[in-house]
């Protein structure tokens, strides 16, 4: 018995250490969108700005039509009128673009790429910035987007001209700046919807003399659990279903004294209730037992589920402080420095096994801190040469705090007494994480409209761990330290053929630092290496109708080598651990953007195409019992240890695609009413390497249908919602603690009303 357990147990270690990033978050409601704030309330630096789409995540104000970069921007109006409402929306709003929410912690992909893993050994592939600093890397991912100006998502490999190093992409969101000189304006908005959910945000700008002004922004939502949850034989559960309570604010000041100098100092504070993330065996996702036509007694729907854990909760408070500071030299040379802050402390607690009838429970108390510093030297625009150099720093930790029952799964929670501690997994201490690296990029001017940019990028990163575990009755300890380096490079070639026609080229390389793992034995333990790809991508941008219609295209092949994955270690694996898969994964595709606007008339799109190939690569499935060794380059293949030759990346779907339209009607004396659809795509995609489907690794499409109709008078606008109109009940994320899986729901159907009024 206590040999099965084992296996269970630490098979969960490799995907468990950060369980805390394991809970589905299952969506923020449509009405807690920030506001679509209309031409009066348009913050400075917005991402459109006389006809074209700017962006500034590569620190220059740049036309994106003319930029050799694939991205897509949405602004403040854009993200109220397509629902996108926390991180996990994006996807349902722009291509290439997938994220599989477990509420604390998710798995964001861009073209296959980011992570896969669900734990906080390893970092992302997908940097998320908020105002320029690099946010939480693992838990803190359900932050809601309140008062926001612009979100900047840049596809494909970044870290030549700023912040952290990347392989799949980077997220820029950028919040609301204070005015100077813009007087007191701002918005109120209130909502109220189904599942009983009201909520209200609003924010105001404080202008405070001429060279100084704040600007303070509040949000808060409440709204009861998507799930209906039995306990033992039927009985009402008596815990934490999932009701829903959440706070933000936001403080910003900025101060410009003199032309050259300008201070912009952020201040976050989050206490995000989230209730529980309930979730149940893939098991009970199967009409029919899997291989057979025999009804399956387990079935049931998604949110109708059991469990008989006394306690579960999700809990994140945590803050965040910005400090960016700007100065232009007299020879046009800009000096900029950011400096973050970020602390905060995550509490889960869950049925793990997802069932009224088992014994499993898990408990986590985490706290997580890190700061971060870049400088940058920028050169002035539009020169023949233009040149930008940077440092950049840091330092992440996660703090598991004694006793060890802050940290504790257990696998039997009827054993009490001295025989216990064989049944429980528990952790203390502390995961450092850190990095410092140094980049640049020149640019230079060939001809009129053609330009080649070079750029590189030195790395040095280092991950510890400093733990003490009690794996099931044997106590470890361990103070290990692996560290890395890398030199990554991007070389591109932009050519603006005519004002309407632009084409570029680009080969560059990215890098993701490794890690190191927990103990599974006395002595040291496994270590996984860094990961790193080759990418190439060619893309057309195009004006056409006159400048009514956008259109880009781009397509792209990367070389993904030491692929971090979480498998049935080689040596035993009866152990899950991280690893790297050996030889080369292959991704490649092609992806398109366009918008076409006529009169009132706006129609958007995007579509990606993506085919991805494992290298090479043998391993055992940890969620199996397997007594053989198995070699990840070279096998032998045999009934547990699999050959995955050829498999496709995780969490990488052959299509998505994302559409939307709207049309404004003029009613007279400037009232408008604006109906819009939007709809998004993502195929079906696998889960782990494995693809098994009898064993709850598919994850099947996801067809999101939204649409709001929005009526304005003067400064009050009223908006009618609703958001997965189909009520698609669809798996959004699988974790695969204890031999099992557990399937965390995607939100259901959402609809009600928001007013917003702005001055």
């Amino acid at each position: 018995m206590k040999a099965c357990i084992l296996m269970a147990g630490v098979s969960a270690l490799g995907l468990g250490f950060g369980v805390d990033a394991s809970a589905q978050q299952v969506g923020q409601p449509a009405a807690n969108v920030g506001v679509s704030q209309g031409a009066s309330e348009r913050p400075a630096g917005d991402t459109v700005a006389g006809g074209e789409i700017v962006v500034t995540a590569q620190r220059r104000s740049e036309n994106l039509m003319q930029t050799p970069i694939a991205a897509a921007v949405l602004s403040g109006d854009d993200l109220a009128e397509k629902g996108v409402l926390t991180i996990d929306s994006l996807q349902f709003a722009m291509p290439s673009v997938v994220v599989n929410n477990f509420g604390q912690g998710l798995e964001f992909n861009i073209r296959g790429i980011g992570k896969a893993e669900t734990n906080s050994l390893s970092t992302t592939g997908v940097i998320t910035y908020r105002d320029g600093v690099p946010s939480f890397p693992g838990y803190f991912q359900g932050e809601p987007y309140f008062d926001v100006a612009n979100i900047q998502v840049l596809r494909g490999p970044q870290g030549t001209v700023v912040g952290q190093n990347s392989t799949g992409g980077a997220v820029f969101v950028n919040t609301t700046d204070p005015v100077i000189g813009g007087g007191h304006h701002g918005y109120v908005t209130a909502n109220y919807g189904n599942y009983s959910e009201t909520g209200a945000n609003g924010a105001i700008n404080l202008p405070i003399g001429d060279t100084f002004a704040a600007r303070i922004a509040l949000f808060g939502t409440r709204r009861d659990s998507f799930y209906t949850i039995k306990g033992p034989g039927g009985a009402p559960y008596t815990g934490n279903q999932g009701d829903v309570d959440q706070r933000a604010g936001r403080v910003s000041f900025l101060w410009r004294p003199t032309g050259q100098l300008s201070i912009l100092s952020k201040s976050d504070f989050d206490d995000l209730d989230m209730g529980a993330y309930p979730a149940d065996p893939f098991i009970n996702r199967f009409k029919t037992l899997p291989g057979t036509s025999t009804p399956n007694p387990k079935y049931t729907d998604l949110f109708n589920i059991t469990a008989n854990a006394p306690r579960q909760a999700a809990r994140d408070r945590f803050m965040r402080s910005i400090l960016k500071i700007d100065y232009t030299l007299e020879n046009g040379v800009k000096l900029r420095s950011i400096t973050g802050y970020s602390y905060g402390n995550s509490t889960y607690a869950a049925d793990y096994d997802g069932t009224a009838t088992g014994n499993q429970t898990f408990n986590n108390y985490v706290n997580e801190r890190q700061t971060s510093q870049e400088f940058n030297i920028i050169s002035p625009d539009n020169q023949k040469i233009t040149w930008l150099a940077g440092v950049f720093g840091l330092k992440n930790t996660y703090y598991f705090p004694e006793p060890f029952s802050n940290f504790n799964i257990n696998y039997n929670t009827t054993v009490t007494g001295p025989f216990a501690p064989f049944f429980n997994y528990n952790l203390s201490g502390r995961t450092p994480m850190q990095s410092v690296a140094a980049f640049g990029q020149v640019g230079f001017e060939l001809a009129p409209g053609l330009k080649l940019d070079l750029g590189g990028r030195y790395t040095e990163s280092k991950a510890s761990n400093i733990v003490k575990e009690n794996l099931l009755g044997t106590f470890l300890t361990q103070n290990q330290t692996t560290s890395s380096h890398n030199f990554s490079y991007k070389a591109s070639l932009g050519w603006e053929i005519d004002p309407n026609n632009y084409v570029y080229a680009f080969a560059a390389t990215g890098f993701k630092p490794g890690g190191v793992n927990l103990p599974v034995a006395p002595g040291p333990a496994a270590v996984f290496k860094p990961e790193t790809i080759q990418s190439f991508e060619g893309g057309w941008k195009t004006n056409f109708a006159g400048g009514d219609g956008r259109l880009s295209v781009a397509a792209f092949y990367n070389s993904y080598k030491n692929f971090q994955v979480s498998i049935g270690y080689p040596l035993f694996p009866t152990f899950g651990l991280e690893l790297n898969v050996p030889s080369a994964t292959k991704l490649y595709g092609i992806e398109a953007q366009a918008e076409y606007k006529l009169g009132g008339l706006t129609l958007e799109g995007g579509v990606s195409l993506l085919h991805s190939e494992l290298g090479r690569f043998f391993a055992t499935d940890a969620r199996i019992p397997a007594l053989a060794p198995c070699n990840p380059s070279s096998g032998p293949a045999s009934a547990s240890c699999k050959d995955l030759t050829g498999a496709r990346q995780t969490y990488a779907p052959p299509v998505t695609v994302n559409v939307s339209a709207k049309y404004d009607f003029a009613l007279g004396n400037g009232d408008t009413l604006t109906p819009i659809v939007n709809y998004g795509h993502v195929a079906a995609q696998w889960a782990t390497l494995f693809e098994n489907a009898a064993r709850g690794d598919r994850l099947e499409d996801r067809n999101i249908l939204g649409a709001q109709l929005v009526y304005q008078h003067a400064d009050w606008t009223v908006t009618a919602y609703g958001t997965n109109l189909t009520d698609q009940h669809y798996v959004a994320a699988v974790f695969s603690p204890a031999g099992t899986s557990l399937n965390f729901a995607g939100p259901p159907r959402q609809y009600g009303i928001r007013v917003l009024k702005s001055f």
